[in-house]
């Protein structure tokens, strides 16, 4: 994919298009995200969670919703300091000890010279590494097939909530997903 398609899939500027065109289309293509819808839910998804590809550090206020990261069994954030630790990050923000290991261990069965996410947290938020592991977490949650079916609201559900949500368009960052997604979709040559 090329940089002018990426940010308009995104919603991103141009330069930050050109840093992640190359990453995201070799991810892309070796988790088989390879289809205009899959592709367009896959984009816009990504678009939202790092602030149109500007961020793959989550911002640190801490606001409420942060300040209980801290000691979130669910997590894996059982030690003192590990909620601004492991703070999202990544193209996908992958939030939480326990998400950084797995992360990790998926990805080490694919490729080479993982860095180990849990012991250098912020090597998570570097621009290889941030576009992997959104694919990586794409493909675990078997997105493609939800793409595939054309409900993207579902697709949102599954990467902001964990589950399907009764309303539609419930969303965190419904609207934005939703506008990304229908710019993708004629991008890619859908609309």
């Amino acid at each position: 994919m090329d940089a002018l398609t990426l940010a308009i899939c995104t919603g991103a500027k141009l330069e930050r298009a050109r840093l992640f065109a190359d990453l995201l289309s070799a991810g892309m293509a070796f988790y088989s995200i390879d289809t205009p819808l899959q592709q367009a839910a896959f984009l816009a998804n990504v678009g939202h969670e790092s602030g149109r590809l500007q961020f793959t550090v989550e911002i640190w206020g801490p606001t409420p919703a942060q300040q209980r990261y801290e000691g979130r069994i669910d997590l894996g954030n059982t030690q003192a300091g590990d909620g601004p630790r492991f703070r999202g990050r990544g193209l996908i923000q992958t939030t939480g000890r326990a998400n950084y290991v797995a992360a990790r261990e998926r990805l080490r069965e694919r490729f080479e010279a993982v860095p180990d996410f849990e012991a250098a947290p912020q090597m998570l938020g570097e621009p290889q590494w941030a576009a992997l592991s959104a694919c990586d977490y794409w493909d675990m949650r078997g997105l493609n097939a939800v793409a595939a079916s054309g409900n993207f609201d579902h697709v949102c559900d599954l990467i902001n909530r964990g589950r399907v949500t009764p309303a539609v368009g419930d969303s965190n960052g419904w609207v934005e997903r939703l506008a990304l997604y229908n710019a993708g979709r004629k991008a890619l040559g859908l609309a």
